[in-house]
């Protein structure tokens, strides 16, 4: 058994649950989400708790325990999103790379012959600092706001010399060492084995 469907998805008072049918519907003071429940579990709700359940009697099956967390985790997202929302926070870094929204449309300035622009689906807000490289990408949908976020990374996703192009905040990015750089680490050796090479010369 998932360990998580032994915690109940716990509702706030302004949370309105529907579920009929395998058909779930959770509405808040952000919006409202619905998904199909898999037919493998089921739904106990109570007065201000969710409790997932699944079908089956072998408790102890790999797939009893992925569907049952499965549904969990999607259940509690959608809880969430209606009451909280979610938030992926990018990063454009580069010389005179920016953002800016316009209308239904985020128009990037990556260094490319012309400005890129990405159509934002709705239900997804785009909000910029005042020189357009910090974004946040907000939405109730956390499936929507991911996808959404990962798209405008692959637009431009960090160069991996100098860094620059679109990231996550905080996300950690592996450079890698420029020719320059290698040649740079690599001159002292050759320079001790010349300095070798004439002392054994000398010796002769």
């Amino acid at each position: 058994m998932s360990r998580l469907i032994k915690k109940p998805i716990m509702l706030s008072k302004d949370v309105k649950v529907e579920y009929q049918n395998n058909n779930l519907s959770v509405a808040g003071k952000l919006g409202k989400l619905s998904m199909v429940v898999n037919r493998k579990t089921d739904l106990k709700i109570e007065s201000d708790k969710i409790f997932v359940i699944g079908k089956g009697a072998d408790t102890t099956s790999r797939d009893y325990r992925c569907f049952t967390g499965l549904t969990w985790a999607l259940v509690r997202n959608l809880v969430i999103g209606v009451t909280e929302g979610f938030t992926k926070k990018l990063e454009i870094r580069g010389i005179g790379f920016n953002a800016q929204v316009n209308g239904p449309k985020l128009v990037m300035k990556l260094g490319f012959t012309n400005p890129v622009e990405v159509a934002i689906p709705e239900g997804i807000k785009v909000a910029l600092d005042q020189k357009g490289v910090f974004m946040d990408i907000s939405g109730i949908d956390k499936h929507l706001v991911g996808e959404f976020s990962a798209q405008v990374r692959h637009v431009k996703p960090p160069e991996p010399y100098k860094g620059t192009g679109i990231r996550y905040v905080n996300e950690y990015v592996i450079k890698k060492v420029g020719k320059a750089a290698a040649g740079a680490t690599g001159a002292p050796g050759a320079a001790g084995g010349g300095a070798a090479g004439a002392s054994k010369g000398g010796k002769k």
